[in-house]
């Protein structure tokens, strides 16, 4: 997934904005939390053709360059920083679904081992259920059933009795779209 980084100043103050190349959900970070030293060096990757700037809108010059910086990275901060999109990303409220499956994707890259705090394991498996089921209204129950899967592997040991009902829905979708998929 490519990040631009939009510097920008304006409606009283001045930051950076995180997003999605495929502009998902915009996140404000204060341009001196980054730190003037990110912009410069900003700066040089576009100066050396590793990135392009349009508009201070900074993205990858091409994908194989975005793969390649990927792949410098530790594997476990990768899980990490999908977890942290994904949580940021993650809506929740019902009504609020509109990066539900980017959130959840991230989410479910980053997997169970990413997870810092107890209490989000129930949170990741219930943000996989409602993904679930917007899959299913729109009938693509393979997708669902993939997210009900990542969401059973985020419960823990003694889910049925601690979280029945989300154990219970999670596995009863799951088998429903495995037999609607015809993996019996």
């Amino acid at each position: 997934m490519a990040y631009c980084v939009q510097a920008c100043d304006g409606d009283g103050g001045s930051g950076t904005r995180k997003r999605s190349c495929a502009k998902s959900c915009p996140m404000m970070w204060p341009k001196r939390a980054l730190g003037k030293t990110l912009l410069d060096g900003m700066d040089a990757a576009v100066a050396e053709g590793l990135l392009d700037k349009i508009n201070d809108h900074y993205r990858f010059s091409h994908d194989r360059i975005q793969e390649a910086a990927y792949n410098l990275m530790n594997i476990l901060d990768r899980c990490n920083y999908h977890f942290s999109y994904g949580m940021a990303l993650a809506p929740l409220e019902d009504e609020e679904d509109n990066f539900i499956f980017t959130a959840v994707t991230q989410l479910n890259i980053a997997g169970p081992e990413a997870v810092e705090d107890k209490r989000q394991y129930a949170a990741v498996a219930s943000v996989n259920l409602r993904a679930g089921k917007k899959a299913m209204e729109m009938s693509d129950f393979e997708a669902a059933y993939s997210y009900f899967d990542n969401g059973i592997t985020f419960l823990r040991k003694k889910h049925w009795e601690e979280h029945y009902s989300l154990s219970l829905e999670l596995f009863d979708l799951a088998a429903g779209c495995s037999l609607t998929n015809g993996d019996f």
